[in-house]
């Protein structure tokens, strides 16, 4: 269980960042909108990988943990790499519109799919991993929008760097699973 709340707090760091600088000026009905669009994109990207991955798992076999291991570690080392790199006024400037939302939500869920290969490999049911995924992603969406400034200023990069160090350490643990079994 332990796994899946961690999977779904590291794949929230970036819509939290997101919706951290978001919440620097931009339309208050977005305080709804966005977690709200991003807990639905990031679930709905996480379930598809999670097809993938269950329907490759047969082929893959015992290289399963491998391939998970190897997606998490690329995706956690994207994430701390990109955030180390980051603009970090980027996400800032409201633009409005729905369509700017939905890119928005799509550009922080494209690792949701990737990591969703991985959740056959955790030990929880997968509508249970999707919850928490949606649920962590509304949630915390929802508070760095409030928080604003003082927490795309303050922790911004801090959080997805975490972010990226915890899909790591899940593809580690996946990978020491995989091979102890």
């Amino acid at each position: 269980m332990w796994l899946a709340v961690a999977l779904a707090f590291g794949l929230a760091m970036d819509s939290t960042a997101v919706s951290a600088r978001r919440g620097i000026g931009a339309p208050r009905y977005e305080l709804v909108a966005l977690p709200l669009l991003f807990a639905v994109v990031q679930t709905a990207t996480a379930g598809f990988g999670w097809v993938l991955g269950a329907w490759l798992g047969p082929v893959l076999g015992r290289f399963h943990p491998w391939v998970a291991f190897g997606v998490l570690l690329l995706i956690g080392v994207k994430v701390v790499l990109e955030t180390l790199g980051d603009d970090p006024a980027a996400g800032a400037a409201p633009a409005v519109g729905f369509g700017a939302l939905v890119r928005l939500a799509l550009a922080t869920s494209v690792d949701a799919a990737a990591a969703g290969l991985a959740l056959p490999l955790i030990p929880v049911e997968p509508w249970l991993a999707l919850t928490l995924i949606g649920g962590v992603t509304a949630v915390g969406s929802a508070v760095a929008f409030v928080a604003g400034g003082a927490l795309a200023d303050r922790l911004g990069k801090k959080l997805e760097v975490a972010g990226g160090a915890v899909l790591i350490g899940i593809g580690v643990e996946i990978l020491v699973s995989g091979l102890g079994s």
